[in-house]
């Protein structure tokens, strides 16, 4: 069944719903919309963000936009020389 068939049918059945009903439903769809992640991030990686932002707000020290690139320059250097 294709999503415009399943949207046809969820909308049948609602029009035949109590408004408590009907309440019942969005809040089991907010639910289900709430609780989507497409960010394609693993949850170990998402703590790891959590991990240093909470580090960040707490004072941490930050890098320059300088010491990044040289950073990431560092890396492409010696992958280039395996």
């Amino acid at each position: 069944m294709n999503a415009a068939k399943v949207d046809k049918e969820i909308n049948g059945y609602l029009s035949s719903l109590n408004l408590k009903q009907k309440k019942a439903v969005l809040t089991v769809v907010k639910t289900f919309a709430e609780s989507q992640d497409d960010s394609g991030y693993s949850d170990e990686f998402k703590k790891e963000l959590d991990s240093r932002y909470e580090e960040y707000l707490n004072g941490g020290e930050l890098l320059t936009r300088e010491e990044v690139n040289k950073g990431i320059e560092d890396i492409i250097k010696s992958k280039r020389k395996k």
